[in-house]
Order: structure tokens, then sequence, then C-alpha cells
């Protein structure tokens, strides 16, 4: 094992020489866990409604009251007529229009219903259907108080009454960073650890040393060891500083083990540090290493559930989101920093992720061609 010694000497003497490394270690993953967070915000607020009010009546204004002070929307415009609200969606200053029609107080007295129309701006499709959601909410909640407002008193107790009090498990405010920060967290070690591997390789072709470790007795299985340790070692320390800025910044403390959560950090390093060294013996320069790693670690974040369930995709896209080991630990971390599960809950998870991680070392090891 002595070359392997002065190898992992010499690859830690390489990465401390190097400037920008502490940068990329602590400061860069730091600032990034703080701010993305904040921007990855699942609660939409502030959606702009315009509302076209053609009755002027006290149940018009009232619900107009409700809709306002439910503190979702922003009101971008009050008027008569309807060729001014459109004009605000057209310019994009409106997402969502009301229109209450005339006599729309007198015919619900009458004939006990009336219709009103909700124009949506759909070009951001989230924020159009979680928008509508909430007027939609709004509306039924009021309608429900005119109908018990205009009920005999004598009748509403008689009235069956259903109660729904709800539950929610593991993330009671639903507050939405403590199932995003786990989730960022992965995807900035996995970013960090994997372009480092990918691009070490690639250095040494560049900078000519390359040919000098291939005159040497060293094996394939050294040589792989040798660059593969040091962002093992790289890589448990961006997790960490991770953790201690969750816990000071966001509060969030994993309910599981943090063993647990090591354990499987270690599978699934040796899986995405075995992907960014095979893509560094395919590749001659950095520049396509970067590339390369780029591309992937858009498609990695795109379909790994970080932004949206996994379970919501088709079913082609599920098959290849399972051979993505960044996939796998995202979910682990949201069970074992949120629900607090044990190793029996995550040996799917590991033997997947082990799987992958072997067939990606040895592809770098048979890849990596050594002359002698």
């Amino acid at each position: 094992m002595r070359p392997l010694k002065f190898l992992l000497m010499k690859e830690f003497r390489q990465l401390f020489r190097d400037k920008g490394f502490i940068g990329r270690l602590l400061i860069a993953p730091a600032l990034q866990l703080v701010l993305l967070p904040l921007a990855a915000n699942y609660t939409i607020k502030n959606v702009n409604i315009a509302i076209v009010d053609h009755d002027h009546s006290s149940i018009s204004k009232k619900m107009v009251d409700k809709i306002m002070s439910s503190g979702y929307f922003r009101l971008a415009g009050y008027s008569d007529f309807n060729s001014k609200a459109n004009k605000l969606i057209e310019n994009d200053k409106a997402d969502i229009v009301l229109e209450i029609p005339v006599n729309f107080e007198k015919d619900l007295i009458r004939e006990g219903g009336r219709k009103i129309a909700i124009e949506v701006n759909a070009i951001n499709g989230v924020k159009a259907s979680v928008g509508f959601g909430y007027l939609s909410g709004i509306l039924t909640d009021y309608n429900a108080d005119i109908r018990m407002q205009w009920v005999e008193p004598s009748r509403t107790n008689s009235l069956p009454v259903i109660d729904v009090i709800p539950s929610f498990w593991y993330n009671p405010a639903l507050t939405y960073y403590i199932y995003m920060v786990p989730a960022i967290l992965v995807s900035l070690v996995t970013t960090i650890a994997g372009l480092s591997a990918a691009f070490n390789i690639v250095k040494e072709k560049e900078i000519g040393t390359i040919e000098q470790i291939n005159v040497t007795p060293i094996k394939k299985y050294q040589f792989i060891l040798g660059k593969l340790i040091p962002f093992l070692v790289m890589g448990f320390i961006v997790f960490t500083v991770g953790l201690l800025i969750a816990w000071v910044v966001y509060g969030i403390i994993p309910v599981g083990h943090i063993a647990l959560l090591c354990l499987f950090l270690e599978v699934f390093l040796i899986a995405i540090l075995g992907f960014g060294l095979l893509i560094s013996t395919y590749c001659d320069s950095q520049q396509q290493a970067n590339s390369l790693m780029f591309l992937f670690m858009m498609v990695f974040n795109m379909m790994s559930g970080l932004y949206t369930p996994i379970d919501s995709m088709p079913g082609w896209a599920q098959f290849i989101t399972h051979l993505f080991p960044i996939s796998y630990f995202i979910d682990v971390m949201r069970m074992i920093v949120i629900k607090g599960s044990g190793l029996h809950d995550i040996l799917h998870q590991i033997g997947a992720v082990l799987i992958i991680g072997i067939v990606l070392n040895t592809w770098a090891a048979l890849n990596y061609r050594k002359t002698t």
C-alpha cells in the first residue's frame, strides 16, 4: 500500500496548493445553502389580481375585501371595464382577473345563484394553478358564509356539520425550507464532489504529469483510490458544514441518526466520485469535462426530485431517475432528517446506490488506459 500512501500525499498537497480550494470547499457551499432555500420558496404569495366589478353591491364589496385580506393577493387594478383588466394581463401586470357581473346581488337573492368569471394568465402554470386554487377556496368559503346568513337561525341548529381537523405529520407548520434545505445540501455535495473528481485526471493530462504516473508501477485500482479518497474527505467536509448551516440558520436538526446519514453519504460519494472519474477518463481538457458535467448536473437536479416529486413524472422519466444516485440521496436525506427513518427503511436506497457506485468505478478503472 506504499504506492497508494505516496499517491494520496501527492493528491492532498496538490489540492492545498490550489488557492481557490478553500473557497470552493467552504465559502461557496455556505453562501449557496444560505441563499438558495430563500429563493426556492414553495409558498406563492402576491398573486396580482385585477377586479372588474359591474355590480358595486355590498356583497361584491365584501367579497373583494375577503379576497384582499387573505394575504395571497395584490390588487393590480379595480375598474368597471374588461378592457382595462385584459390590458393588465397582456402587459403581465395581472395574473388573475375576477369579473363580477351586473345585478350580481339581486340575482343571487332572487335566483339563489349567479356565475362569476375568472380569467387566469397561465404563462406561469404553477402560479396560475395555485392562484386559482387560492381564489376558488376563498370564494367557496364566502359562499358558505352567505348561505349560513340567509338560513333561518332556527334551522341552522338542525343542519349537519362536518368538522375537519387536519394533522400534518413531520412538518406541522408546512415550513418549506425544512423540505428544501436537505435536498439542496445533497445537490451542493454532488456538484462540488463530482466536478472536482471530473477535473482531476484531466488536469493531470493538461499539465503533463499523467505521463509520469503512467510509467510508475502504480496499479489501476491504486490510481483510482488515490483520486477518489481525497474528494471523499472533501465531500464529508462540505456535508458537515452544510448540516451546521442548516442548524444555525434554519434550526433544522436531523430527527434520525447522523451516523446513518454519514453511512449513506459514504456510499453516495463513492458513486458520484466514480461518475466524475469516469467523465475525466473520456475528456482531454478541463473545458470538455466542465461541459459534460454541467450537462449531467442539470439533468440530475431537474429529475432528482429536488423541485418536483418523482411520482408525478412519466413512467420513462421515473425509470431514468432511478439510475441517478442523487435521487436516492435526496429521498434518504428527507427521510432521516424530517421523519427520523432507520436503517431498515433505507436499505433499498443503499443497495441501489452501492450497485451504481460499483458499476461506475469499475467502468472508470477499466477505461483508464495506463501504458507501461
